[in-house]
């Protein structure tokens, strides 16, 4: 798999054992062990994932996070930390993380999770059958090829997760679907994720396509269930 990887991490002895597991899956890999330098690699090329630790010297993960998603929006992310509480894991997925992985972890389960993580890329970039662009709430436009939301002339940004699952939602208008329905549907059966993760990206999602955020009417909560989309 011919995939570059950054590893931003501190601990030596953890990057060494990451970078060297990753390296003989077939990943070429840069390590950065602090925060800035990690945003100075970013800012001069573009990586196809990104492992990041959160406790780092010069710039912490959270500042790092934010940098990447405001200069390469698409990129997938993976957070790896110590920081174990429900609170770290919501605000990850919530800045825009694919993952949340907690040390300690299995380095062959996190080799199995880049993998799994590229592999939804990759799949999104092979040539399909093109998808209608969907029309929706006030000027809103979804548009698979371009894998963009304009509200008017206006674009909204979107991470790939929040593209993928707002478009999902917009395709089935009218349908409630659990969090454990929307995380096989858009993050996949393998997804060995957690169903706060669905909640995260919905109040994300709210965020940036609601009127009023506090009072959805795109995206409704039906309590108990889940969630159903309304155009």
């Amino acid at each position: 798999m011919d995939a570059t990887i950054l590893l931003v991490e501190d601990d030596d002895a953890i990057a060494q054992l990451v970078q060297q597991q990753l390296q003989e899956a077939g990943f070429a890999v840069q390590r950065e062990a602090d925060g800035l330098l990690a945003m100075r690699a970013i800012e001069a090329r573009r990586f196809d994932l990104v492992l990041l630790d959160l406790m780092l010297p010069g710039a912490d993960g959270w500042e790092v996070c934010r940098y990447l998603h405001a200069r390469h929006q698409h990129v997938p992310l993976i957070i790896v930390s110590a920081r174990s509480a429900e609170a770290h894991r919501v605000l990850g997925l919530e800045l825009g993380a694919d993952d949340y992985l907690v040390k300690p972890f299995s380095v062959l389960e996190l080799v199995a999770r880049v993998r799994a993580l590229l592999r939804r890329v990759e799949q999104l970039r092979q040539p399909q059958a093109a998808p209608a662009a969907l029309q929706f709430g006030e000027q809103h436009r979804l548009d698979p090829i371009r894998r963009e939301l304009r509200q008017g002339g206006e674009a909204i940004p979107l991470t790939l997760r929040e593209f993928d699952l707002l478009y999902f939602l917009a395709r089935h208008p009218g349908q409630v679907f659990s969090r454990g329905d929307l995380l096989d549907r858009v993050w996949g059966s393998g997804f060995d994720g957690y169903e706060h993760t669905v909640n995260s990206h919905i109040n994300r999602l709210r965020t940036k396509i609601e009127a009023d955020p506090q009072r959805p009417r795109l995206i409704a909560t039906v309590w108990g269930v889940g969630y159903r989309f309304g155009a």
